[in-house]
């Protein structure tokens, strides 16, 4: 009998483990800092990727039509939907609760290095840089479900 409790205390321990690890990636939809857009992040292969799925203002008041990628800096992007827009590029895993990638900034049109960390269950700081990682600015981006 004691051996059976310890096999599964053994086997609830490894399952609560389980489901730790992957509680602790940043999969999910969350909404950014200013709650503008909603972005949807899941695996790309070996890594993360997020697509923009729902923002604040959808509609361009100027033409009445979906909001475009504008400001992209190729002139043959800027008439697609910001809907759909991927945002999070290749992030692959870099320590604890960390991910290392690309990150798209539809307000500029420019893509960055960036990071993403886990700071909690529903807060991820969303972190884009230039000159080899030596100025960063950041976003904590809140879990929307």
């Amino acid at each position: 009998m004691k051996t059976l409790s310890c096999n599964l205390a053994a086997a609830c321990a490894l399952l609560w483990l389980a489901a730790g690890a992957s509680a602790a990636e940043p999969t999910g939809t969350w909404r950014t800092e200013r709650d503008l857009a909603q972005v949807r992040i899941a695996k790309c292969g070996e890594a993360l990727c997020g697509v923009i799925v729902a923002l604040k203002d959808p509609i361009d008041p100027a033409t009445g039509r979906p909001l475009t990628d504008t400001e992209n800096e190729d002139a043959a992007q800027r008439n697609r939907p910001l809907i759909g827009v991927q945002v999070v590029i290749g992030m692959k895993p870099a320590g604890a609760a960390k991910w290392t990638g690309r990150l798209y900034n539809a307000e500029d049109g420019k893509t960055y290095d960036g990071n993403l960390v886990l700071t909690g269950a529903n807060s991820l700081k969303v972190e884009g840089c230039i000159m080899g990682g030596l100025l960063c600015q950041a976003q904590i981006w809140t879990r929307a479900n």
